[in-house]
C-alpha cells in the first residue's frame, strides 16, 4: 500500500454498479475540499476541479447548479449513404462488426444507435457510396467561474453509442496545476475505461450488501487490469460491513473510509442539497478519507464464472399459452431498485421466462439463484494484433484508427526503426487496421468477449450473460439474451417474458427495449431520479414502446414524487405503484432473498399491488 500524494493529481470516483452513492461522494468531497481551500491564505490555495464523466446520465450539475459559459459540440464521423452511387453489393454490411448496416433489396439501411463510427463501411465500399460526415453526438459544457470550484460535464445524445469520445473531450478540462476529481460512470464498460484511464488513483464506492460485493469485484478486476491504484469507500455502512471488509483484506486493497446509513442523508440528497452543508460531521469524515488516502494495486484476481450442472436435468415445464407478452424493467440510473423489483415480480409470476439484460453488471442471479444448464461463449468482436516481424512501421493503421488505439512500440525488425502495437483495452474490434495494412502485418480473429447462459430457477427458465470486463458490444450480447429468452418462451408456450434491463440510455438499453410489449421504469423521488427518468422516457418514446412507472422510496420526498406522477401523466405512462422507504428491503438483500420472500413488510405489500396492476395491464 502507498499513501497518495494528492497535490495536482487526478482522482476518479467509480463503482461497480449504480446507486452506491458515487456521485454523492464525489460532489460532497469536492465541496469539502474547495471550502477548505477557500479558508486558506490565497498563496496556499490550490484549484479544485470536478468533471462529471458519467455522460449518459450526468447528475453532478443538479447539486452544483453551475452557470455554463463554455460549450463545445462533440462530433463523430458517421456514414452517409448516396443511393445514386450504390450498387447494392452488401460489402458494407458484411464488414460491419456492430450490425449497424443492413442491405435489403439493394437499399442500405443505417442504424445510427449501433454505429461506432469506425470507418470500415466507407473504406470497403467499392463505389464510394458511403462517405464519413461529422455528426454531433453530444456536448461538453464548462463553468470555469463556478463558485468554489471549476466544473465541467459531458452529455451524450440519447441513443448514441460513443460515450468514450465525449468523455475524452471532457477530460481535456483537467489541469496539471489542479486537483481533478472525476465522477465516472458505474460498471466496467468502455466508458469507465476512458474515464479512469491515466488517473493517479481510483476510489471505488460500494455498499455492504451481496450486490455491492459482487459488483465491487468486477470494478476491482477492471482497475487492476488497468494497473491503477485503488481504495474502497463503504457507503451506507451500519457497522455490519464485514462482507466488504473481508474481501478488501483478502485482495489487499485498503478501505479508505465509511459513510453511515442515515435516512436523513437520503432525504437531503433527494432535494438536490449538498449534504456537508447540513451535516458538518460528514465534511470532516470526507476530508479525513481524502487526507489519509492509501491505495494498492495487487495482482489481478481470477474472474468468477458460472459452472453448468454436470448431471442431466429435467425438462422445463410447459404451459398452454398461444402467445406471450414481454415486459422489460429499466431505470434511468442505477440503484433505483430495479433488480429488487424484478426478482419479486418473478416470484409473484410463479413461472415465466426471465432474461437478465444487464450484461455489464448482471445481478439478478444473486436473488434468483439459477442452476446453470448451458454455457456458451459470446464472440462480440474481433481481436487485432500486429506481427512485429512483418510490420514496416508505415503508421497507416495508427493514422486511420478512429479510436486512437494504435501506438509505436519497441525496436524494429531491420526494415523499420519501430513497430506498432494495438492497445487491447482501447481497441473496439472494428477490423479497419487489418484492411488498411499494406503488408498484411495485422491479423484479426474472433474475440470471445463474454458468456451467456440458460439456467433453471424456482420461477422459470432464465437466460443471462456476463460481458467480460472492459469489453465492447454489450448491445449485441443483450440481443443474444433476449432472442434466446423469446425462443424459450415460444417453445414452452409460456405467457410472460420478464426482462431486467440495464440503466442509462445507451445501446444496451436500446437493445433491451426495442420491440418489447411494455417497459416498466423504476425511479426514485430525487432530483437525479427525475432528471434521469425524463431522459429514459424520451428514449422509450423514440421506439414507441408503452411505458409504466414504479416509484421506489416514494415517501422520501413527496414533492419529487408529485413531479414524477405529473411527468408520467404527460407521457401517458401509468403509475403501477409506489414503494415506501423500508429498511426491510436492505435487510432482504443482506439475507440474499427477494423482498416478497423475506417476509411481510410495507415494501412487500406495495410490490404485490404493483404485480396485480401489471397483470391488469397485460
Amino acid at each position: 500500500m502507498k499513501r497518495e500524494n494528492t497535490a495536482g493529481r487526478t482522482i476518479a470516483i467509480a463503482s461497480g454498479k449504480g446507486g452506491t452513492g458515487k456521485t454523492t461522494f464525489a460532489v460532497n468531497l469536492v465541496y469539502a475540499l474547495a471550502q477548505r481551500e477557500e479558508e486558506r491564505s490565497v498563496s496556499g490555495r490550490r484549484e479544485i476541479r470536478l468533471l462529471d464523466c458519467d455522460v449518459e446520465e450526468p447528475n453532478c450539475h443538479l447539486f452544483t447548479n453551475p452557470v455554463f459559459t463554455e460549450r463545445k459540440d462533440v462530433e463523430a464521423l458517421k456514414p452517409v449513404w448516396d443511393s445514386s452511387k450504390c450498387i447494392g453489393c452488401g460489402k458494407c454490411a458484411e464488414a460491419c462488426n456492430y450490425n449497424a448496416i443492413a442491405v435489403v433489396k439493394g437499399q442500405v439501411i443505417l442504424f445510427n444507435e449501433l454505429c461506432h463510427s469506425c470507418g470500415v463501411c466507407a473504406y470497403v465500399c467499392p463505389e464510394s457510396a458511403l462517405t464519413e460526415t461529422p455528426v454531433p453526438i453530444g456536448i461538453v459544457e464548462a463553468a470555469p467561474e463556478n463558485e468554489l470550484f471549476y466544473f465541467a460535464h459531458g452529455l451524450l445524445n440519447i441513443g448514441e453509442a460513443l460515450a468514450p469520445k465525449v468523455i475524452g473531450e471532457l477530460k481535456k478540462h483537467c489541469s496539471e496545476n489542479a486537483l481533478n476529481i472525476l465522477d465516472a460512470a458505474p460498471g466496467t464498460a468502455c466508458s469507465v475505461v476512458e474515464a479512469v484511464g491515466g488517473t493517479s488513483a481510483v476510489i471505488l464506492v460500494t455498499e455492504p450488501t451481496p450486490f455491492g460485493l459482487h459488483d465491487l469485484k468486477l470494478a476491482v478486476e477492471l482497475m487492476l487490469k488497468l494497473r491503477l491504484p485503488v481504495a474502497i469507500v463503504i457507503n451506507r455502512s451500519d457497522g455490519v460491513d464485514k462482507i466488504i471488509a473481508d474481501y478488501a483484506s483478502e485482495i489487499g486493497i485498503p478501505i479508505a473510509g465509511r459513510i453511515p446509513f442515515k435516512r436523513e442523508y437520503a432525504e437531503t440528497y433527494s432535494k438536490g442539497d449538498v449534504l456537508i452543508e447540513r451535516f458538518p460531521e460528514l465534511r470532516e469524515n470526507l476530508l479525513n478519507i481524502f487526507d489519509n488516502l492509501q491505495t494498492a494495486a495487487p495482482p489481478v484476481p481470477e474472474s468468477q464464472d458460472f459452472v453448468p450442472l454436470s448431471e442431466a436435468a429435467d425438462p422445463f415445464k410447459k404451459g398452454t399459452a398461444k402467445d406471450y407478452k414481454e415486459v422489460t424493467v429499466i431505470s434511468g440510473k442505477g440503484g433505483t431498485g430495479k433488480t429488487t423489483v424484478v426478482s419479486s415480480l418473478a416470484q409473484l409470476a410463479e413461472y415465466s421466462v426471465l432474461a437478465d439484460n444487464d450484461v455489464d453488471a448482471a445481478d439478478l442471479h444473486l436473488l434468483i439463484k439459477p442452476e446453470v444448464r448451458e454455457a456458451h461463449d459470446f464472440t462480440g468482436s474481433i481481436k487485432c494484433t500486429v506481427n512485429p516481424d512483418a510490420c514496416i512501421a508505415c503508421g497507416r493503421c495508427a493514422e486511420l484508427c478512429h479510436f486512437d488505439a494504435i501506438f509505436p512500440d519497441g525496436p524494429g525488425n531491420g526494415m523499420a526503426d519501430a513497430t506498432y502495437r494495438i492497445e487491447e483495452l482501447i481497441c473496439e474490434g472494428c477490423g479497419l487496421c487489418v484492411r488498411v495494412c499494406p503488408v498484411n502485418a495485422i491479423s484479426g480473429f474472433p474475440n470471445v468477449t463474454g458468456k451467456w447462459y440458460v439456467s433453471d430457477t424456482n420461477y422459470g427458465p432464465m437466460v443471462h450473460a456476463r460481458l467480460g470486463v472492459a469489453e465492447e458490444n454489450s448491445g449485441r450480447l443483450v440481443a443474444q439474451v433476449r432472442n434466446k429468452a423469446a425462443e424459450l418462451t415460444r417453445e414452452l408456450s409460456l405467457e410472460k417474458l420478464l426482462g431486467d434491463g440495464p440503466p442509462g440510455t445507451g445501446c444496451p438499453v436500446i437493445a433491451s427495449v426495442t420491440g418489447t410489449d411494455l417497459v416498466v421504469l423504476v425511479t426514485e423521488p430525487t432530483v437525479s431520479g427525475v432528471h434521469d427518468l425524463e431522459r429514459v422516457m424520451r428514449l422509450v418514446a423514440q421506439f414507441e414502446v408503452p411505458a409504466a412507472v414504479v416509484i421506489n422510496k416514494y415517501d422520501l420526498n413527496l414533492e419529487q414524487t408529485a413531479l414524477i406522477e405529473e411527468m408520467a401523466e404527460k407521457k401517458k405512462a401509468k403509475i403501477l405503484g409506489r414503494i415506501p422507504f423500508d429498511r426491510s428491503v436492505n435487510d432482504s438483500l443482506m439475507a440474499v432473498q427477494t423482498v416478497v420472500e423475506y417476509g411481510d413488510s410495507p415494501a412487500r405489500r406495495a410490490i404485490i399491488e404493483i404485480y396485480e396492476n401489471l397483470r391488469s395491464i397485460l
